[in-house]
Order: structure tokens, then C-alpha cells, then sequence
């Protein structure tokens, strides 16, 4: 249990490294708050909204069985936004272990961004031309593209937060690992 509320001990700690114990048990920890939140939310009514896709209503159906689905709650919300500082934190320290700089969290970020920006350029493009231009196709292309090349970034950070730590100080701190350090300074 330590080592899942680790991270959130070292708030705003950006310097140092993190074992991948701790990484994982504290996202283990993230999702399991979230379900539990969520379930709460849902029984006192502090959920979102259901939706279908379905823009025409049948009598006698709810929706779930069609693409349905359930928006965030209150108090996951809120546990989310308290939760985004020592989640990236715990991703830099991580991505110390493995001696590469905490800048890489930001990798999937800008193809994301870019495809987002032109997906919704694409689409206000088509909508506002009253159908599908060349131009809007084009940014929906690229925009699609760069989404998937955020994807395939996102996967390069997540081996990144696989790998194992190098052995021995780096230039991040010295070895979480190191088997002479005293667990009383880690979970202090």
C-alpha cells in the first residue's frame, strides 16, 4: 500500500527517480480510486449524462445496447484534477530511472495536438463549404495521421515506463534499487 500512495508523498517532486514499483502501483492505486469513484458518483447521482448515438428515440429502449456511454462524475473530477501533478511527476522520475530526461512525457503531446487541430479544422472546413472540400479532406487526412503518430509516440513513452532502471546512480540521483539505501528515507 506504500508504495501506491508513494507518489502522491512526493506531490510536486519532479527531481529523483521512481522504480517502476512504484509507477505501477500508483497507477494501479489511480485506477482503482477511479472505479471506486466512479461507483460512488453513480449511486449518489453525481454522474454525468447517459448518451446513445442514436438521435431518434424508440419506445421500450434505453439506449445502452447502441454505442451508449457514461460521462465522468463530480468526485472523479475532482480526484483527477488532484491527481495530475504527482501522476506527471511520477512519469518524470520514471523516465529518470531509465536516464532519459522528463521531457519525453511531452512526445505523444504534439502530434496529438497537431491532428487535433486539424481534424476540427478539417471538419469546420466541410461544414462551413456545405460539403466536403478538397482542402477540409486533405487537413482530415493529415490530422488522422498525425493522431495515429501521437498513438504510436504514446506507445514509445509507455515501454520507456517498462524498462528497467539503469543500474547505479545516474545523472538523475542515485539508484532507487540500491539495496544499502534506507526504505525508512523512501517512504518518509
Amino acid at each position: 500500500m506504500e508504495w501506491m500512495i508513494l507518489p502522491l508523498k512526493k506531490y510536486a517532486q519532479f527531481n529523483g527517480r521512481s522504480r517502476r514499483k512504484e509507477f505501477w502501483m500508483y497507477i494501479l492505486f489511480i485506477i482503482i480510486a477511479t472505479i471506486v469513484l466512479s461507483i460512488i458518483d453513480a449511486m449518489l447521482g453525481l454522474g454525468g449524462s447517459a448518451q446513445t448515438s442514436s438521435t431518434t428515440f424508440e419506445p421500450g429502449t434505453t439506449g445502452f445496447g447502441r454505442s451508449a456511454g457514461v460521462t465522468g462524475g463530480v468526485l472523479t473530477g475532482i480526484f483527477s484534477l488532484a491527481t495530475i501533478i504527482p501522476s506527471l511527476a511520477v512519469q518524470v522520475r520514471r523516465l529518470h530511472d531509465t536516464n532519459r530526461s522528463g521531457w519525453w512525457i511531452l512526445l505523444p503531446l504534439v502530434p496529438y495536438l497537431g491532428g487535433a487541430i486539424l481534424l476540427l479544422g478539417g471538419a469546420m472546413g466541410g461544414v462551413a463549404s456545405g460539403g466536403m472540400s478538397a482542402g477540409a479532406g486533405g487537413a482530415l487526412a493529415v490530422g488522422g495521421i498525425l493522431m495515429l503518430v501521437g498513438g504510436i509516440c504514446g506507445l514509445v513513452v509507455l515501454v520507456f515506463m517498462c524498462l528497467d532502471g539503469t543500474r547505479g546512480p545516474n545523472r538523475f540521483g542515485p539508484d532507487p534499487k540500491n539495496p544499502e539505501a534506507n526504505l525508512d528515507e523512501v517512504f518518509s
